[in-house]
Formats: structure tokens, sequence, C-alpha cells
């Protein structure tokens, strides 16, 4: 998606090696407009499946669900990682680690969320290490539900996140495929 690769050549700041920070436009500060169009985007990819429930995990994934979950005027469900008062109990859960933070979290949903007449549609914003989309597989079989793919904003076509996902044949739609890190500077993979 030239509109998001833009974007990411224009804010996006490369650190080291493996690390994309893009908290100007899509992980702290969010440019509205563009989850909008992300959403589109989304919702044009993935809009010949019986799409139920958007699926993703708190907090950088919300963003562009939302914008997806109102193309398809379908609920947006989020997986949460900080327990709470008001979420204990009759819950879905797995573990997750995250690369970038060192940390694992344990993430929940409510299991009157999700069930096993829902076909759902994972979005995130980044694919790296596949762990976040592989706990939310975990709680979509948890539940019986199906999963009708997964829409990533950023893809790391160098980490193994997209061979995990290939392996187990699951659909995935990446609107910005990055290669490497070269100098500071981005590299996208050519598309598919």
């Amino acid at each position: 998606m030239k509109l998001l690769e833009d974007r990411i050549k224009k804010d996006g700041q490369v650190i080291g090696t493996d690390v994309l920070k893009v908290d100007n436009f899509l992980n702290h500060q969010v440019d509205p407009d563009l989850m909008a169009d992300l959403g589109k985007e989304f919702y044009r990819r993935f809009s010949n499946e019986p799409i139920t429930k958007i699926l993703t995990v708190e907090s950088s994934g919300i963003a562009p669900a939302i914008a997806t979950a109102m193309e398809f005027h379908k609920p947006l469900v989020f997986a949460r990682k900080h327990k709470s008062l008001t979420l204990k109990d009759h819950l879905y859960t797995a573990t997750v680690y995250s690369f970038t933070k060192k940390t694992a979290n344990e993430i929940a949903i409510s299991r009157k969320f999700l069930s096993a007449d829902d076909n759902v549609l994972i979005i995130d914003d980044f694919l790296a290490n596949g762990q976040a989309v592989e706990g939310l597989m975990d709680i979509i079989a948890q539940a019986g539900a199906t999963l009708s793919g997964v829409g990533i904003v950023i893809e790391k076509t160098f980490q193994k996140g997209r061979k995990l996902l290939d392996d187990k044949h699951v659909r995935v739609e990446s609107l910005a495929r990055i290669s490497a890190f070269e100098d500071g500077h981005v590299i996208f993979a050519p598309e598919d």
C-alpha cells in the first residue's frame, strides 16, 4: 500500500537492525485519516469472507482494528493485557511474549464476546515473530471460532512470524512489507 509505505518513509524511525518506530502515526499518536484508509484496504482484501468479529490485542492494534470494524460494520474485540476488577471470570487466555518489551503477558477475552459461531479477522499493527497473532489464534481455537484471516499493517519479512503463519496455512494480508533496515532506511519487499 503505497500510501502507508510513503508515510513510513516520511515519519518512521529505524532503530538498530530490527525495530521501526512509528509512534507519530500508528502506535502512540494516531493519524485517523490514515487509519480510515487502512480499514478500507483491509475491507477490500477480506470482504469476501463471512467476518463476524474483528480481533486484536491492546493497545497498538486497536486503531487499525476499529477502522476495519467500521468498514465491516462488525464488532471489534480486543484482548486485554492487564487484569482488571471487571475482567476476571469466564475468560479465554493465552500467553504472548513481546520481543520489543522483553516481557510475557497473559492476554484475555471474555467468553461472552467470542463463540463457535464467529468468523474472526485478526488485525494487528506489526507482524515480526508472530507471538501476538499466535496468542489470538489460541484464543480463537479455545472458543471454537473460525479464523478467516490476519490483516497486518506492517510486516517485517526478515523475521519468523510470516513463516509461522504460512506453515499453519493462515491467510495473511500485510499492507506494508519490510525486507530489511539498511543504514537507517527501510527497504520494502516487493508486493506479491
